[in-house]
Order: C-alpha cells, then sequence, then structure tokens
C-alpha cells in the first residue's frame, strides 16, 4: 500500500477503490485511521485552494443524490460534514469492503452517526469480520465512544472456535493477543498443556499470567498429563511461568523437583521453591548452606548466596563473606548483595570492590557503598574516574562512584556524575572533566 500525503485520500479521487487504498478488512488499524484522518485535511486544503487543479476531482466527489459510487463512499464516510456521514452510512451496508470505516464511525463525535454506524455493524458482524476488525476495535477502545464496538466485536465472537481465534492469538499486537486470550480463557478454548505453552511463549507479561494462573487451575489429575503441563512452564524463561510450574510442584507432590530452583534467578521463584519445600516439611535453609559451603567450588550457582540471604540470619555471614573472592563474577556480586540484604558489610571490605574488574560486582559495591557516602574521600573517587586511573573500565562504567559525596571544592553534596551510560563515565564528546563534580 502506498499512502499520499492525505492517506491516501487523493488516490480516491482518481477512481481507485479502498480495498486497494488500503487493504482488506484486517488492514493495519493505522491505515485505516489515516485514510479518516486525511479525508477531512483534503476537504479542508480544498477549501483555501479553490482554484488549484489537484482539487479538481475532489470536488466532483461532493455528495449528491443517489447511490455514491465505491470511492465517493469511501470518502463521504470519512467527510467533515456529519449529515454526509450519516447519509453515507446509509448505503454502506450494501458495501462490506467499508466495514472498517463503519467501525470508525462507531467512535464518531456526532451522536447520530454514532448511533446508526454500531446499529450498522451489529447486523455486519460476522465470526469472520469480527476476527479481521478486532485489531482497529481496540485501536479505537481507548477513544471516548469506542467501548460500544469492542463490546459487539466481543458478543460476536462468544461462540468462536479455536480455530478461528488463532490468527488473533498470534497477532503480534500484545492488546490483540490479551483480548483473544480472554476469549479463549472464557469460552474454555484451552487445554491445560496449551496453556502452559502460551505462558512459557509469549512475550507478554499480562498474557503469561493471564494463562500460567489458568493452567494452574485446570492442572490435571493425571500424572502422564502433569509433565505436559509442568515442562512448558518449568522450562520457560519468563519468571512467571516457572514460578506458576514450581507452585504446581506441590500439588503433584514432587518436592525435589523444586530444590533445583532454589537458586533461580528470579527471587519470586525461589520464594516458591522454598514454599514447595517447606509444604512438605523439608527446611530449604541447609541446602541453601550446602550449597554455599566451599567458596572455591566453581560450580557455586549464582542464585545461592541471595537464597541463603532471604531464608537465612546473620550467622550466615561466615558462610557469605568468603564468597566475595569466588572465581565467578556472579557469585561475587550475588554476595555482596546478599551481605548488603543482612546488613553485614563494612566499608572495609566494599573498597578493594570497586577494583574489581566485573562491573556487576563494582555496582553491588558501589550501592552497599551509598549509606557512608559522605564519609569517603571525594579527591580518591575522582581519582578512580579519571582515565588511566586504578578504577578504569569496569568501574568507570558502572558508575563505582556514590552518587552523593561532598564536594572537594565547596563541602556541599553532589550527585555522581560517572552513571552507567553517562558520557561523563566512557569520555564521549561533551563530556565533563574529570573532577569536575556537578552541584545539586
Amino acid at each position: 500500500m502506498t499512502w499520499d500525503d492525505h492517506g491516501g485520500a487523493l488516490r480516491l479521487t482518481v477512481g481507485e477503490g479502498v480495498e486497494r487504498v488500503v487493504g482488506g478488512l484486517d488492514a493495519d488499524p493505522e491505515a485505516w485511521l489515516a485514510l479518516d484522518h486525511g479525508v477531512r485535511e483534503a476537504c479542508r486544503d480544498a477549501a483555501r485552494n479553490p482554484g488549484h487543479t489537484r482539487w479538481r476531482a475532489l470536488r466532483e466527489l461532493r455528495p449528491r443524490e443517489g447511490a455514491y459510487a465505491p470511492p465517493a463512499l469511501a470518502f463521504a464516510l470519512c467527510h467533515g460534514d456529519g449529515r454526509i456521514r450519516e447519509k453515507a452510512l446509509k448505503e454502506a451496508e450494501a458495501r462490506p469492503e467499508a466495514l472498517p470505516l463503519v467501525v470508525v464511525r462507531c467512535a464518531d463525535w456526532a451522536g447520530p452517526v454514532r448511533l446508526r454506524a454500531r446499529g450498522l455493524l451489529r447486523r455486519m458482524l460476522t465470526v469472520e469480520r469480527a476476527v479481521a476488525l478486532t485489531p482497529l476495535v481496540l485501536r479505537l477502545g481507548h477513544r471516548a465512544q469506542g467501548a460500544t464496538a469492542v463490546g459487539l466485536v466481543r458478543d460476536a465472537l462468544r461462540s468462536v472456535s479455536a480455530g478461528e481465534l488463532r490468527p488473533l492469538l498470534r497477532h503480534p499486537n500484545r492488546r490483540v493477543r490479551r483480548f483473544a486470550v480472554e476469549l479463549a480463557l472464557s469460552a474454555g478454548l484451552f487445554t491445560a498443556p496449551e496453556l502452559a505453552r502460551t505462558a512459557a511463549g509469549d512475550p507478554d507479561v499480562v498474557v503469561q499470567d493471564l494463562c500460567a494462573n489458568a493452567a494452574l487451575a485446570a492442572f490435571p489429575e493425571d500424572e502422564a498429563a502433569r509433565d505436559a503441563v509442568l515442562e512448558p512452564l518449568l522450562t520457560a524463561r519468563n519468571s512467571r511461568a516457572r514460578a506458576t510450574g514450581v507452585t504446581a510442584l506441590r500439588r503433584a507432590g514432587r518436592p525435589r523437583r523444586a530444590e533445583a530452583f532454589l537458586t533461580d534467578r528470579s527471587p519470586v521463584v525461589r520464594a516458591c521453591a522454598r514454599w514447595v519445600l517447606r509444604e512438605h516439611g523439608i527446611d530449604p535453609l541447609p541446602r541453601y548452606r550446602a550449597l554455599c559451603a566451599d567458596p572455591a567450588d566453581p560450580a557455586v550457582p549464582r542464585g545461592a548466596p541471595a537464597g541463603l540471604a532471604e531464608c537465612g540470619g546473620r550467622e550466615d555471614t561466615r558462610l557469605l563473606r568468603p564468597l566475595l573472592a569466588h572465581p565467578a563474577p556472579a557469585v561475587r556480586a550475588a554476595a555482596v548483595a546478599a551481605l548488603r540484604r543482612l546488613d553485614a558489610l563494612d566499608r572495609a571490605e566494599l573498597w578493594p570492590l570497586l577494583d574489581d574488574p566485573s562491573a556487576a560486582v563494582v555496582r553491588e559495591a558501589a550501592t552497599a557503598l551509598l549509606p557512608d557516602a559522605r564519609a569517603l574521600d571525594p579527591d580518591v573517587l575522582s581519582r578512580m574516574l579519571e582515565p588511566g586511573g586504578p578504577r578504569t573500565g569496569a568501574g568507570r562504567r558502572s558508575g563505582c562512584s556514590p552518587r552523593t559525596a561532598g564536594c572537594p571544592r565547596c563541602g556541599r553534596r553532589w550527585t555522581c556524575w560517572t552513571a552507567r551510560t553517562s558520557p561523563r563515565a566512557t569520555g564521549r564528546r561533551g563530556a565533563s572533566p574529570p573532577g569536575s563534580p556537578r552541584p545539586t
């Protein structure tokens, strides 16, 4: 489709049909809205330039007595005069290709036009047409008068089959997928394994939650059928699906499977795993302590220090502190965060971590130093951030200087100018020179 500078309106004036100008019923909603807006803009331009030859054909499309030709009908449905739009709606019932413009008129600002368009849409809707028009209807749904068309489409799709709804379930627009999932759930079109696969595969968090919760509610009693639900959830990339899968392990009576999720990267999944174990009389704390017992073990999971801090106490700092020297940067960063959670860090052990080659470790150390920022030497912090200084690379990129400290010149508080993406931290053009903090 090629638009002119009036959303395709001028192409109607040379006799092109609306299907060629915009597309079918399932065309991009923005194309229909652009045509609607473009016709009104073209009318205004024609009124301001009555002698221009560009608008000659446009003036010939003026509404007249009798039936509209197809291009003129589409033009009239978008016209700025409400009486013309209302007259065009009387003829639109015999023109299914103009149905998207009828949908647009359902949210019209003129009451008579709006009411006639809604009655016409109600009579013309079929399941196939409702599926094709759903993206446009939802696009208009946020308008003040757009909810009625959404309700009409929802009513038309109440008896839809899974196959008919499939194009909406795979639509790239997340609002359309949410709408389709809600319809499918209300009609009971999904099996529990299908719900699990959708929760695991869809990138939208709302769809993930809807399908994961529905899969948990429909969790089967048969042992073989349970695996078809659990596996997609437990192996999902998104934490919502994994948390639901771990929660379902309690109903499946598989607490040992939940142990593998004690060190998941998501705090919610770790909490669900601990709950499953406790529901079966298993204390997760000894498992965490065993995982963190050997600070030289390269197989220590990155989630083990975090999990130990979440369910342990200050007595577990003896296991966490040696992990500050673990060979894996992710484990070192997790150990810093865990000790900070237990309020068991001091400035002396944090300071060397600002020299760590890992940006993640430096970020955690800088965050932990924030409460003591006023006690730090700002001259030393500034020297860290100079090109070629002791804290280069990861230190500067991650903003190793605390965000507030005493200014070496005026003693006032100042904001750290070494934010993670700041040009001051990377030396790009326009960056402030080192040693020139910005007062706040």
